[in-house]
């Protein structure tokens, strides 16, 4: 599995339920790493997208306890053994985790690539995930420049961390 996110210097990915930033560059990035495959999410992700829709070309994965939730056009699973029942119908390498902590914290163990965009600004932030650079058992792969996109006051880059 993979793990998508936009991450700032605290390593910080939102604020009072939703994102620290909306760059149209890094959000034709995301599209372009999930599109066409299967994205696993939490409901409150869910709700920061677009009319509260799911993403539309993505076979689209909502962990939530409650049984009697039922977004229209996605997959809900319960529990991680559901999610891990589920997932067994799909190619691991073409599945990305996006969403939002809880469910990055829980399924970090199970990915083993992650497409971090660096916001290189710190936000003010009331989420975070763990900080791949102090974890011994990831590390970067690909690393791109830092440039500012028109639409932002600050830098950012790609980089790509596996698995050891």
């Amino acid at each position: 599995m993979n793990l998508v996110v936009a991450v700032d210097n605290n390593w910080g990915i939102g604020y009072k339920g939703d994102l620290l930033a909306r760059v149209s560059c890094d959000l034709k990035h995301f599209r372009e790493i999930t599109a066409g495959n299967t994205v696993v999410y939490g409901s409150n992700t869910l709700a920061t997208f677009p009319k509260g829709r799911v993403l539309p070309k993505r076979t689209n994965i909502v962990l939530h306890p409650d049984p009697e939730y039922k977004p229209e056009g996605a997959i809900v699973v319960h529990s991680l053994d559901e999610l891990f029942e589920e997932l067994k119908k799909y190619d691991t390498d073409t599945v990305s985790v996006i969403g939002g902590a809880s469910v990055y914290n829980q399924l970090l163990p199970y990915c083993n690539k992650a497409y971090i965009t660096k916001f290189l600004h710190t936000f003010e932030s009331d989420v975070r995930i763990p900080n791949l650079d102090e974890l011994p058992e990831w590390e970067i792969t690909d690393e791109g420049e830092a440039f500012k996109p028109e639409d932002a006051d600050f830098e950012i880059k790609y980089v790509t961390y596996e698995k050891k």
